[in-house]
Order: C-alpha cells, then sequence, then structure tokens
C-alpha cells in the first residue's frame, strides 16, 4: 500500500523515541491500530529487550533516521530530556512540515515542542495516566486508562482520536493546567506507593509473611470508597478524633526511630484532620484534641 492510501485510510507511519515502559506500549497500541511503526529507539538492554518483545519486526534506529522516517514521532523520554531533544532535532533541521509529534509527559502541554511547530510539525500530548510495567498486558490495561490530552484546538480531534485508537479515552487538559494536572496523579499514585511500602515494612517487621493480604482488602475498598464518595468515606482515629490513638502511633514510631514514617503519617494525619474538620466531618474540639497530639509530637 503506498503512503498516500495510508493517509487517505488515515493510517500513519510512526516513529517511537524511547522504548521504555511507556513508548513500547504505547508503540504496540498504535500499531494494533493497524498503523505502522517504522522504527524506535533503545538504549539499554532492557529497553532493546522490550522493544524486541513488544514490537517485534520494527528495528532499532539512530532517532534523527527515526524522526526522517516518521509522519508521527512519539516521544516518550523523561520529563528533564524532552526539551533538550526537541530543540536539538530542531537545530539541526530533523523536523518535517506536516508532521505529527507527540510526547508523553504529565508535566508538559504543547509548549514545550515549539521548537519542532516553528519547523511547521503539528504538536501533540498524549500522557496516559497509568502506570506501566513495560510489559504486554499493559496493553489490556488501556481499556480502562484515561489520557489527558493538550493540542492546539484545529488539531485536538487528531490527538483524541489517536487515543481512542488505542483503546482509552481522551481527557482534555488546558496548557496552563498541566502542572497542576501531573501534580494531582503524580500525589494519588506516588505517594500511595511510598504508604503502602511503608504500611507492609511495619507488617512485615512483626512477623506478618503476607502483608498482602491485610492490606489489599483494605486497600482497595478505601480508594473505591474514596473515589465514589470523596472524604465521607474517611474512617479511622484521625477521623473519629482519638487524639489517643494518634498519640499512641507516634509513641511508637519514636520508639521505632522511625523518622521517615513519622513524618508521613503526621504530615498525612495532619492534613486529613484539617480537611475533616473544615468539611464538618470533625468537630472542632476533637480535631483540636488530634491537632494538638501532632503537635507536641513535632516538638520531641
Amino acid at each position: 500500500m503506498s503512503t498516500a492510501d495510508k493517509r487517505r485510510r488515515g493510517r500513519l507511519g510512526i516513529g517511537v523515541i524511547g522504548a521504555g515502559r511507556v513508548g513500547a506500549v504505547l508503540g504496540a497500541a498504535l500499531r494494533a491500530a493497524e498503523h505502522a511503526v517504522v522504527g524506535v529507539s533503545a538504549v539499554s538492554e532492557e529497553s532493546h529487550e522490550r522493544a524486541a518483545n513488544l514490537l517485534p519486526g520494527v528495528p532499532v534506529m539512530e532517532i534523527p533516521d527515526i524522526v526522517e522516517r516518521s509522519e508521527l514521532v512519539l516521544l516518550a523520554v523523561p520529563d528533564d530530556a524532552l526539551g533538550s531533544l526537541v530543540s536539538g532535532l530542531a537545530a539541526t533541521n530533523a523536523w518535517q512540515a506536516g508532521q505529527l509529534v507527540a510526547h508523553t509527559s504529565g508535566r508538559f502541554g504543547t509548549e514545550i515542542l515549539e521548537p519542532a511547530r516553528r519547523a511547521g510539525a503539528i504538536p501533540l500530548a498524549l500522557h496516559p495516566a497509568m502506570t506501566f510495567t513495560g510489559m504486554s498486558l499493559d496493553l489490556t490495561r488501556l481499556a480502562d486508562c484515561s489520557f489527558g490530552v493538550t493540542a492546539p484546538t484545529a488539531v485536538l480531534p487528531i490527538a483524541q482520536a489517536l487515543v481512542v485508537e488505542m483503546g482509552a479515552e481522551p481527557v482534555v487538559i488546558d496548557e496552563a493546567d498541566r502542572v497542576n494536572y501531573h501534580l494531582a496523579l503524580a500525589h494519588a499514585s506516588n505517594h500511595l506507593v511510598t504508604i503502602t511500602a511503608q504500611s507492609t515494612q511495619l507488617l512485615k517487621d512483626i512477623g506478618v509473611e503476607n502483608p498482602d493480604r491485610l492490606l489489599g482488602p483494605l486497600m482497595r475498598a478505601s480508594l473505591e470508597n474514596a473515589l465514589a464518595s470523596g472524604e465521607h468515606s474517611l474512617t479511622g482515629p484521625v477521623a473519629r478524633g482519638d487524639a489517643g490513638t494518634v498519640s499512641a502511633h507516634l509513641q511508637e514510631m519514636a520508639a521505632q526511630d522511625s523518622a521517615n514514617l513519622r513524618d508521613t503519617y503526621r504530615a498525612l494525619s495532619l492534613a486529613t484532620a484539617l480537611r475533616a474538620i473544615d468539611r464538618g466531618l470533625l468537630s472542632e474540639e476533637r480535631g483540636k484534641a488530634v491537632i494538638d497530639a501532632l503537635s507536641l509530637d513535632e516538638g520531641q
């Protein structure tokens, strides 16, 4: 099939820059939607293996060669590397007029692609709001995933269509809101991992062999309730105003010399108490008792 025929059918020649967990999976998802992945860049042994598993038969190429041969360039690189990559390619006149350039960063919108846009390329920001393993199971998980999408109004339907083709749901995010959007996702996802790891370690330290059996049902139910009912689903000693229990928790952590855990517990307990008071879920009197217990511990 000729290039013209592919364009008429909406099929694109796609180049994937960065065969990390995200890039390889999204490349595979676009390939499953009958786009042609013309090349992928890979540096580490892990990325080479990932490319071979998820994009079999796709040649590993140098970045300038990928850009030269692609109608859509997918930039799946770390946030801090994105700007220099785009401007560096612009300095060598690599970008082409009419070429689609999409990045997968949550932090940035399309402004960071300005050097490519000045060369005539069409900028898109497509951020999948999910964590990736870099394995084929991620492809099925895309069906429950949303993407934060930012693009110029005229080409926003293209960005949305690409997301839909990958089986996911596009959510439009304004350029000015990208950092706030990414903050929300990082706070929810990354800190959940930290809390889970800390709680798992506490249970292991007292001899519980399978902490996931205790934490899994509890955390899944808490998350589902929180998503459904917000803070009205809040339970536990802070929500009840049990200052004595909060103090006992803090004393136990002090005895274990767990400064990192105490800091996390104190900060989250204080935030929880203040939000519960503000929303009328916790009385001022009981809330003050919890806050006083947390403040007393901080001064020790």
